[in-house]
This record gives C-alpha cells, structure tokens and sequence, in this order.
C-alpha cells in the first residue's frame, strides 16, 4: 500500500557517494491517516474483507525495517510530570522497589562510548549548507497536497468542535445526573411552565421548542459519536476475526491434548503397571524382613532389664551402666514409638539413678573404710580393682563431686587420728586420771614438756603415713582419670578416619537408598526404615551374648568401655567432656593439697592446745628449739609429699615464736635493767669464761659456748678485757650484756624464721642500755638509784669505754643476722646503724662532760690568776694538780690515743680561759716583766702535762695564748 511507504527512518541516498541520510519524498505520506487497529499476530491470515480491513495496518514481518508506530516510545518524564494530575506520584518508583531504587547511581556502561556534541561537528559542518537550501527550498515551494489533506482535517475537526460547543457544558461534565435537583432544574427549566397546571398555547411552544433542542443536541453528539466510530470500525471487525481464529485454535488444541491422553494412559497401562507392582513386593519384603529383625531386637532389648538386676546384685556397675545404656540408645532410635516398650525407658532412668545412688554409697564406704584403717599396715591401695571400678563409674555418669565425699572422710579421719594418738599417749601415763580430766585439751595441758613433745611427734608420724595412703589413693583415681581422658581422645581420632573411609565407601549405594525411600513414598505406605538397623542389629548381638554369659569381671568390662570402639562409643555423649576431666584432675590434686591443709590444722589444735595456758611461752630456748625443728621437719615432710606449702602450722609456729620472743626479750629486758639499777659503775674483773666468750667471737663462732664439767681448773679473772689487741675496762653489767646478745643471736640460729622479730627485740634492748646508762651516769641518776655520793670521771670514762665495747660488737652482731634474713629483708638491718649513731653521740657527750670539768675548773682559777711572784704562781700549781688527778681516773680506762684527744681539749679549754685572762690583766707579749711571769707559769705547766704517762709528746702549742698584735 501506499500508505508503508511513508517513514520517518532516514536512508541512504542512492545518488549521494557522502552517504547522507535523507527522508523518503513520497507524497501520500504527508497525509495524516485515521489509527488503524493493532495487527494481527496469528500466523494464519484472515481471507476476505477482514483481509483487506486489516492488512492496512503496517505488518510486523513486512515492515520490520520501516518505521512503524510499534517504533514508537512513551517519554518517560513527560508521562511522570502530566499536566493533568492534580497531585503527581513522587514515589513512584520508591513505593515498590524501595528507598534506595532513587538515590542509587547507575554506573556508565563500559561498553558504550562516551558520546558528546564534538561528535556530530564534521557531520553538521558537512550538511549545514544543504539543509540550509533544503529550508529555503521548502518554504519557497509548500507540498500541494499536505496543505490540502491539513486544510481538509483543519476544517472537519473546526466543524466537529463548533457543533459540539453548541452543546452546553453541563452535559460534558463526569458527575451528570438528572437525580440532582439542581441538574435537573437545570436541564429542565420549568420557571417557563405554567404552574398552576393549566396548559397554554405559549408552554406548549416552549416545550417543543426545547424537545426540538435537546434532540439537536443529540444529533450532534451521535454524529460526533458516528463519526469516531467509523474512524475504529476497522479495529473493531479486526478484533472479531482475531477472536474467531483464536477459538479454532483452541479447538484444535483440546482436541490433540486428549489424543495425548489417551497414548499416556495406554503406556502406563502396557509399561507400567507391571514393573511397579514388582518393584512394590520386593519392597513389601523387605520390610517383612526389617519387621522380623525389629521383632528380634525387641526380644533382646526384653532380657536386658534381668541382665542389669544380675550385675547389680554382683555390684558390677560399670557393665549394668553401658548395658542400660544400649538398651535406652536401642530405644530410643530403633524401637521408638513401640507401645510394649513404653515404660522400659523410665525403668531403665529409674535403675540408672539407683546405680548412682549405690555407686556413691560404695564410694563413700569405701573411702572410710580406706582413711579408717591401721596406719601400721602397708602402703598398699586396698582394693584397687573395686576403687577403679568405682571412679569410672562415677565419671561415666557424670557424678564429678565424688571428691567431695572423699574430701569429708578425709576431715573425720584425720580428726580420729589426734584424738587416737592422744588416747593412746595418756593411756601410757598413770598421773593424768581419764575419768576427772575427760577433755583431750585439758589431758594436753597437765603433760609435761617431754611427754607432750613425743605426742607431737606421734602426730607428726601418723599424719605422714596418712598422707602417703592419700596420694596413692588419689594416683589410682587420677589414672582412671587420665585413661578417660585418652580413650576420649582415642575415640575422636577414629571417628574422624572412620568417617572419611566411609564417605568413600558408602558413595557407590547412596542413589539406592535414594530409590528405596522414593518407592516407600510413591506407595504411600510409610514402611521406610533407616539403614542404621544393621548397626544397631550387631551391637545387639553382643549385648545379647553377655546378658547370655552373665556377670564380667569389673576390670575386663572398664577396659571394654575404655575402648574406643566398645560400648563407650554408644555412651559417648554421657562421658565427661576434656575440660570436665581436667578439672577433675586438677581436682583431685586439689584434695591433695587439701589433705596436707587438713593435716597441719590438726596439728594446729594440737599445738593451740597446749598454748591455751601459755606452756609453750614459757618454755626454754632449748626446748622451744626442739619444737621448732619438729614443726619444721613435718613441714618439710608434708611439702616434699604433697608439693604443697601449708602456712596454718607454720604461722602457729610463727605465732607462739612471737611470743616466745616478747617472753625471751622481755625477761632479758628486766634482767638489763635490774643490774643497771644495781651498777655502781666501777672497774670490774673479767672472768676466764667471758674472755673465751669474746674470744671465740672473735673466731667467728657466734653461739654460747658449752658449759664445762665443775671439775675443770679454774682460771684466775684479770682486770680487763681483751679484745683485738686493745684493752676494755668494764663493768659488770657490759659482760652479761654480751652473753645476752650471744643468746639472741643462739636463738636466731636455732629458729631462723623469728630473725626479724629478734633483731628488732635486740635493737630495743641495745637502745634501752644506752639510754638507760645516760639517764644513770650522765643525768647522774645513779646517785639516787645506787646511792652513788657523786658521778667521777672515772665513772664517765668506764661508762664511755662500756659504750665502745658495745660499738665494737654491733657490726659483728649485724653480720650475723644478715646471714639470716633474706634480701627483701635487709632493710630492718638499718636500726643497727641508727643505734651505732646514738652509742657514738652518747660517747661524744661523754667525752665533752670531762671536758667541760675541766672547762669549769680552769674558769674558776684562771679568773682570779695575776701576774706576779713567786713562780710558779699558786693558781698554775692547782692546775697542775687537776690534771695529774684526771690523767691518773683516765690513763687506766681510755686507750692511748683517746687520752691524748681528751687532753688536746681539755689544754685548748686551758688556752682559751689564760688568752682571756691574760687580756683582761693587759699582758702582752712585749718581753717585759710581766711576760716573763707568764712564761714561767706556761714552763711549769707544760713539764707537769708532758712528765704524765702517753702524754710526753703532746704538742700543747702554749703561744696561742698570746693576742696577735694588729
């Protein structure tokens, strides 16, 4: 047709060699055509004149590469912003697919050039110039036709819309309806009719005058409606024919569907029906078959409660517990649902709880009667196959508190162990009457030291022995232990081979199964049963056979349960996890430890008891030695047993130590302070046993030395105290003095863990003889304690070389106890140095109080000392006479070079009070008369101090007297 000519696709010019693309010139397609009705899409064409109505809508095979109106798009921006909505769907797209279907980006296609105007520059620089004469040639020369097909619409569709105008609007509107008042008032105007009902020649003429314009009215609208179905007549009888032709092929198909039908329905009955029924009875049987294996399993999981009842009554837990627990796995997965067997299930929990009951009364006999026993008897593990029977069967069943049982025994045992030991040792002692002193405590109390002590120590004993049961006890249960523990282990590695050989294996079978289950599906019968009854049919078997053998030895059924591919496999999940026994591991050498605890807090009682009245304080050294190195001797025991390093013996120890030390220091205390009270501070005599005292201090021995027989020579006392090669002239109470410090330190090494409460008990009794013997001899408060007339020089000078003696030793007495402390201990060695300080500031005061005797004396002389004869002058006389009698109270108590120090002071004290004196006269050193006076005097004095003994080289340096002339 003429019409498929016309398209709007450009081609290819054929005259062109530039290949531009231009617009086919056809006339007839300038003329704007009436919509012709969508093609027809059967592959039959319609005959006839539905032929001819339809083939003038362009062809979908024909016109596949002309442009059509299937060529034709809908803009989608110009359909979302109509005009004619009132309010527009801004979430058209976000109301189904989501917020995020508007604010995701589209990435550019890879694939597609990015196409900007720079482009298309050559092609419009090439047809600028054509489509500039093309416009101008279009304008100049308008198609003829196009202008008369646009005139010929114009002025029809200005027709149509001038005849419609003349139909009111009210007519045009949606909501037009004669039930409305208004409309119908409206429509109808009766305001022209008379209303009183009489009829007029003027209401008639109105009334046909409006019947005559209503039915113009509709004669227009019919004609509009005329007209625009003749403009879709087509579509409409193309519309018909497609329908009829739809309906023939419909036909055709119900007809070849049932031809189908009838073929299928013969195959199954020819092919089908026969294999299917085989395939049916061979299912049939073997479900029969797994029925009568099913039946068989039933009548042994029937016998399994009898088995059970026979291996309690021999207590053969274990083999009950893995019996029971077959028979309830049995159940539950092979025989579940089966109503004979409905009640077998919580029989079996309600025997396995008795077990538990029983295997818990078992263990706790057991565990007395093990911790009960003689502890004479030996060291063996009393029935080990009946306690590792016991303890798997606890763990099987998750019982992990057994311990606890054990631990409770533990505690009566060891209570029964003290008060046995005690019965025992007061049975063996006629004074103390058992029927008036019924209290263990009090029977404690009313032993003498001895006695007590070889109680102790019979404690001591029989709680090591106990010990030893106790850890070869717990080594056969941490074996059971770690045997569960490896098994476990075991069982995972062969489960994990098993399970990839048998993925390998069973591979091959899976598509039967497959079929099977499909058959028992498509036979709606529900016979299917799980391949696993093969297993469970084997494990069956060998319940059977020993249910049928009877009762197992208990080790024999451990070790079987032990194994990884016995019965434990069944009962894998009621086996303790790895963390679960290795804390029972832990566990039991917690109990362990426990047990040393147990053991020392015994022996704490014990100790505690005798203490009650205070016996132990008021013990000897000697003795308190001897309970300290049986307490440590059991402790080390317990330690080197059990791994375990128990504090409560040790800080009872500790605790009566403390004790023992105030005791022991107090006592030394008042005994210091009775003879300072009583010390008249004069020279004493040395004993022979003190100078072998110093004397093997001096060799390093630090402890008091053995008393000798009586029978030995007694050795005559010499008047000082020799000490590396200097002399000490000292006091009585310097010397007792020095064998307490030797006790002090023969305690430290006796009981080294009360070192640092000693050294701080010593440094307190140092501190108080240095300032209890200030208070009596420098604060002169020995006139009113002894009776003293007056405090001497010699007293100072004794008092001072004491204080030196006590100097001498404290670096020695330091020494020694820091070979008995520990190095975070030394800090508590600084009171040493602050009492050497205040022993040396005591000396220092000492040493200025004779100085400043002397100091006084020559104040009060020289002050009334004039220059004149004779000479010596009386007042130098008296001075001389003042230093011989302190050279002869000193020269005897103080060391050469400490003399000659004292006098160098005691003449600069003289020098300064002649300077003073001298001044104060007006002598000068002018070589007059008086001058020579003075030099006579000085003569004198300095031949007096030098003719004294250790003092002939004692530079006096006497020109000091003399003011320097300025």
């Amino acid at each position: 047709m003429a019409s498929h000519s016309s398209s709007p696709v450009p081609h290819p010019s054929s005259g062109g060699s530039e290949g531009i693309f231009q617009k086919d010139r056809d006339p007839s397609s300038r003329h704007y055509r009436p919509v012709h009705s969508l093609p027809d899409v059967c592959p039959k064409e319609p005959t006839g004149e539905a032929a001819r109505g339809l083939c003038e809508g362009p062809s979908v095979v024909a016109d596949q590469h002309r442009w059509t109106v299937y060529n034709s798009k809908v803009n989608l921006p110009a359909a979302l912003n109509d005009p004619r909505l009132a309010k527009r769907e801004s979430d058209f797209f976000t109301k189904s697919w989501g917020l995020d279907f508007a604010e995701t980006e589209v990435m550019p296609s890879f694939y597609l050039p990015n196409i900007t105007k720079e482009h298309f520059g050559p092609y419009l620089q090439e047809t600028a110039q054509r489509e500039k004469i093309h416009e101008r040639c279009k304008n100049i020369c308008p198609n003829k036709d196009e202008l008369d097909a646009v005139s010929s619409i114009t002025n029809n569709h200005d027709k149509s819309r001038t005849e419609l105008e003349q139909v009111p609007k009210i007519f045009m509107k949606p909501d037009f309806a004669l039930d409305d008042p208004t409309t119908f008032n409206a429509v109808l105007p009766w305001s022209h009719f008379n209303s009183a009902g009489r009829k007029s020649s003027r209401d008639m003429a109105s009334s046909r005058l409006l019947q005559e314009k209503l039915s113009h009215y509709l004669d227009v609208v019919e004609v509009s409606i005329a007209r625009q179905i003749s403009l879709r007549s087509e579509a409409f009888f193309h519309a018909m024919s497609s329908q009829h032709e739809l309906q023939d092929r419909l036909t055709e198909t119900a007809r070849a569907v049932a031809v189908l039908r009838g073929r299928t329905a013969a195959i199954e009955r020819i092919m089908c029906e026969g294999p299917l029924r085989a395939l049916r009875q061979a299912l049939t049987r073997s479900n029969c078959a797994r029925l009568h294996n099913k039946l068989k399993l039933m009548a042994a999981v029937h016998q399994s409660q009898p088995t059970v009842q026979l291996l309690l009554s021999t207590s053969e837990f274990v083999g009950a517990l893995e019996l029971i627990a077959t028979t309830k796995e049995v159940l539950q997965q092979e025989l579940q649902g089966i109503h004979s067997f409905r009640h077998l299930g919580s029989q079996l929990c309600e025997m396995e709880k008795l077990i538990d009951k029983m295997m818990v009364e078992d263990f706790s006999m057991y565990s007395r009667s093990d911790l009960s026993r003689s502890l004479e008897d030996d060291g063996q593990v009393m029935e080990k196959d009946r306690l590792e029977s016991l303890v798997f069967g606890l763990l099987r069943q998750r019982k992990l508190d057994f311990l606890d049982i054990y631990s409770d025994e533990m505690i009566l045992a060891a209570k029964s162990i003290v008060t046995q030991s005690v019965v025992d040792s007061v049975s063996q002692i006629e004074e103390i009457d058992t029927d008036i002193v019924t209290k263990l405590a009090d029977q404690m109390r009313l032993m003498t030291f001895p006695q007590w002590f070889e109680l102790l120590k019979s404690v001591f004993e029989n709680f090591i022995l106990f010990l030893k049961r106790i850890k070869a006890t717990l080594s056969v249960v941490r074996n059971v232990v770690l045997e569960a523990l490896d098994s476990n282990q075991k069982s995972r590695l062969l489960e994990r081979a098993a399970a990839a050989a048998g993925g390998l294996a069973e591979a091959p079978g899976t598509p039967l199964n497959q079929g099977e289950a499909e058959l028992a599906y498509l036979t709606h019968e529900g016979l299917f049963i799980s391949d696993a009854l093969n297993d469970a049919l084997s494990r069956l078997d060998g319940c059977g056979s020993d249910s049928a053998s009877g009762t197992t030895e208990s080790s024999s059924s451990r070790e079987h349960a032990l194994q990884p591919g016995g019965a434990a496999g069944i009962s894998e999940d009621m086996m303790p996890s790895d963390l679960e026994l290795g804390r029972v591991a832990n566990n039991i050498q917690e109990l362990l430890y426990t047990a040393s605890d147990v053991s020392h807090d015994r022996c704490v009682k014990v100790l505690m008891a005798r203490a009650k009245d205070g016996s132990l304080e008021r013990l000897s050294s000697a003795e308190f030695v001897f309970l300290s190195q049986a307490v440590e001797g059991f402790v080390r025991d317990t330690e080197e047993l059990c791994c375990r390093r128990s504090v409560s013996l040790r800080g009872a120890l500790q605790s009566q130590a403390n004790r023992f030390v105030h005791r022991f220091h107090e006592e030394r205390k008042t005994k210091l302070s009775l003879l300072l009270d009583n010390e008249r501070w004069k020279q004493a005599e040395v004993p022979a046993e003190f100078q072998d005292l110093v004397n093997s201090i001096a060799d390093g021995r630090i402890t008091l030395p053995e008393r000798k027989p009586q029978g030995t020579e007694e050795r005559k006392p010499s008047d000082y105290l020799h000490i590396d090669g200097q002399k000490y002239a000292v006091v009585g109470t310097v010397l007792l003095l020095i064998r307490i410090f030797l006790e002090y330190c023969q305690c430290v090494n006796d009981i080294p863990s009360i070192s640092t409460d000693m050294l701080t008990r010593l440094s307190d009794l140092l501190k108080h003889f240095n300032s209890r013997s200030c208070q009596l001899v420098l604060g002169a408060g020995a006139l009113q304690v002894v009776g003293l007339k007056t405090i001497t020089t010699k007293n100072l000078a004794l008092a001072s070389r004491c204080l030196q003696l006590v100097v001498h030793y404290i670096p020695v007495i330091r020494a020694h106890f820091e070979t008995k402390l520990t190095p975070k201990q030394y800090s508590v060695l600084r009171h040493f140095d602050h009492i050497t300080k205040d022993y040396n500031d005591h000396i220092a005061e000492i040493s200025a109080k004779l100085v400043s005797i002397m100091d006084s004396m020559f104040e009060k002389v020289l002050s009334k000392y004039e220059v004149k004869a004779p000479m010596p002058s009386a007042c130098f006389r008296n001075v001389c006479k003042q230093m011989a009698k302190m050279h002869e109270a000193l020269y005897e108590l103080l060391p050469e070079e400490q003399a000659q120090m004292l006098f160098l002071r005691i003449n600069a004290s003289l020098k300064m009070h002649l300077k003073r004196q001298l001044a104060r006269l007006g002598v000068h050193h002018d070589g007059g008369p008086q001058h020579g006076l003075v030099t006579v005097d000085v003569a004198f004095y300095t031949e007096n101090v030098q003719s004294l003994r250790t003092l002939e080289k004692l530079d006096l340096n006497m020109a000091e007297i003399w003011e320097q002339k300025r």
